[in-house]
């Protein structure tokens, strides 16, 4: 009986181990064909899914930088350049990977090591995150040399101004960081000179190394060049001699303008105090505004030339008309208008020289009040010169009907109105074409430039002689405006600075402005001094010699022949044929 007990035992034993075995190998077979199912499904009915598991692991949309356009002189000198840099790049997760190797980071990019582990632990939900800007390709190259997984280069350029604060009020700047114009020609020609930034897919390592370039998106487009009508060599030379005058006449700021009268170019445009565009630590609204086109100011008797041409155009005055100036001082209302001395009857080209405000203002209560409007409007007062620069003002100059007569008597000498440097600039450049206005601008003109005529030619030539008594008269105002070899016209001014409630009487503003060579004027240019501090204020004394200074380098650097030799003395002129 125990037997058979122990076969039946047996029996029972080996049954249960083929059922089980039975279950076991049923349930393999079943993964078997679960997994092939799956296998097909992704591979045949899928296929996508693991090209886009794949792609997510191993390919990026790398970003193709493009260069903006540099902006040049008119004689192909660099202004602004953009140089290549490299920015340092993190993907969070990846870095966390290795976290051990932040303090290496933090040491390679020469920043805190607490402040990168913030940077890494606070943006795990992003998988880029700026970690530095803008750095040297040679310190850049180290940081990859790491091979720390997570962090990446990317190629990007920074703008640079090789003039430095010479050119800063022109040229603007663009945002620290991206390549977009904030201000001067860089804003104003944003469009021309901005990039356009490309992007490819791209196959990359465990290290952010590309291994294999997959497909172009879309082609990089570089920005244009811009070719100024910038001569930086009389830029340098404005700079210069605006900023010595500056320091000596302890003043609190300044501007000069130079333009070629046949074509309408800007040849320098400076102004003090200047800053640095490659220093954006100096960038404020107080520095960066270009006041030579922007700020505005009443001209005093800078502006007499352009009221005198009104009334030789009426026919009821000519350069030799005598305006009784007796005795020194002329009542318009309840107001007295006086000269600083009794000069009696002078002819009119007289009271330009010697800058008589009762001779303007005898001159100018003869004329309809829109006679001298329409004049003053014709120079280009009371509207933009059209150069394009960002933020230039128009100036004020209300219209005649609004003008009392005392506004009338108060414009013929320079207040009542508000001019910019460029605009007096054009003006003065308008004389010198024969009357003929052309469009002021910022780039380079390469042929002759078609004008509107303003002013009768005949009307032009006069008051330019009118000028040159300036100059050469003597007891003239702008005698230190002269210039050895060359014919100089051109016109003082000093203005009382406007204040609360009135003007002061102790702060000025000096300016000259003028052509040469006066017999066939090739510039035009304007010198404003802004509160002189010292002894001297007039603009014969602190403006005069800076255009002197400036024109006769100018001329120098741009060959223009002498027209004024025969007023040379002798001595002089063998005295400068010796000198080696």
């Amino acid at each position: 009986m125990a037997m058979i007990r122990n076969d039946q035992n047996r029996s029972f034993s080996q049954e249960q181990f083929r059922s089980r075995l039975r279950l076991v190998l049923g349930a393999l077979v079943l993964i078997a064909v679960a997994l092939v199912a799956r296998a097909v499904d992704l591979q045949l009915l899928d296929e996508g899914f693991l090209e886009g598991q794949g792609d997510a692991r191993f390919t990026r949309v790398a970003k193709l930088s493009a260069i903006r356009g540099g902006i040049y002189d008119r004689n192909g000198e660099p202004l602004a350049a953009s140089t290549p840099v490299d920015t340092v790049w993190a993907n969070p997760p990846e870095v966390m990977s290795a976290a051990d190797q932040i303090p290496r980071l933090a040491e390679a990019l020469n920043r805190d090591k607490k402040w990168l582990t913030q940077v890494i632990t606070s943006n795990l939900d992003r998988e880029f995150v700026y970690l530095v800007r803008h750095m040297r390709p040679s310190d850049a190259t180290q940081v990859a040399e790491l091979k720390i997984p997570g962090v990446y280069l990317l190629r990007e350029y920074q703008r640079f101004y090789p003039a430095g604060e010479v050119t800063g009020h022109l040229l603007g700047f663009t945002k620290k960081y991206d390549d977009i114009g904030q201000e001067g020609l860089e804003l104003a020609y944003d469009r021309w000179l901005g990039a356009q930034a490309g992007a490819k897919r791209v196959i990359q390592d465990r290290y952010g190394r590309t291994v294999e370039d997959v497909e172009s998106i879309r082609a990089p487009r570089p920005g244009e060049d811009l070719i100024t009508s910038i001569d930086l060599r009389i830029q340098y030379l404005a700079y210069r001699e605006l900023k010595a005058a500056v320091q000596e006449q302890q003043a609190k700021g300044g501007s000069v303008v130079v333009l070629d009268v046949d074509t309408g170019e800007v040849l320098a445009m400076v102004n003090q105090p200047a800053y640095n565009p490659n220093d954006r630590d100096q960038v404020a609204a107080s520095r960066y505004r270009n006041r030579a086109a922007t700020d505005i100011f009443e001209p005093g008797s800078s502006i007499k030339p352009f009221v005198a041409a009104a009334g030789i155009a009426s026919g009821r005055f000519h350069p030799s008309t005598i305006i009784d100036t007796s005795p020194g001082f002329v009542r318009v209302g309840i107001k007295n208008i006086p000269d600083k001395h009794n000069l009696g009857p002078i002819s009119l080209t007289t009271v330009i020289a010697k800058s008589s405000n009762v001779g303007m203002t005898k001159m100018a209560m003869t004329l309809p009040p829109q006679a001298m409007h329409e004049m003053l409007r014709a120079f280009g007062f009371g509207e933009v010169t059209g150069s394009g620069f960002p933020g230039e003002s128009a100036g004020l100059l209300y219209d005649a009907s609004h003008w009392r007569k005392i506004e009338q008597a108060t414009i013929s000498y320079g207040y009542g109105l508000s001019v910019t440097p460029l605009q007096l600039a054009r003006a003065y450049a308008i004389l010198g074409a024969g009357g003929v206005r052309r469009p002021v601008t910022l780039r380079r003109v390469d042929g002759p430039v078609p004008g509107e005529r303003v002013i009768d030619e005949r009307v032009a030539n006069e008051l330019l002689q009118m000028m040159e008594s300036v100059v050469s008269q003597d007891g003239a105002t702008g005698y230190r405006a002269a210039l050895v070899g060359y014919r100089v016209a051109g016109k003082t001014g000093t203005a009382w600075t406007a204040d609360a409630g009135g003007y002061s009487s102790d702060r000025y503003k000096a300016s000259f402005g003028g052509v040469v060579p006066a017999s066939h004027p090739r510039l035009a240019a304007i010198v404003v001094i802004d509160e002189p501090g010292g002894k001297l204020f007039y603009g014969g004394d602190v403006a005069a010699p800076v255009f002197a200074n400036v024109m006769a380098g100018a001329l120098r650097l741009l060959g223009v022949p002498p027209d004024g030799l025969d007023r040379v003395p002798a001595t002089t002129l063998v005295q400068a044929s010796r000198v080696p």
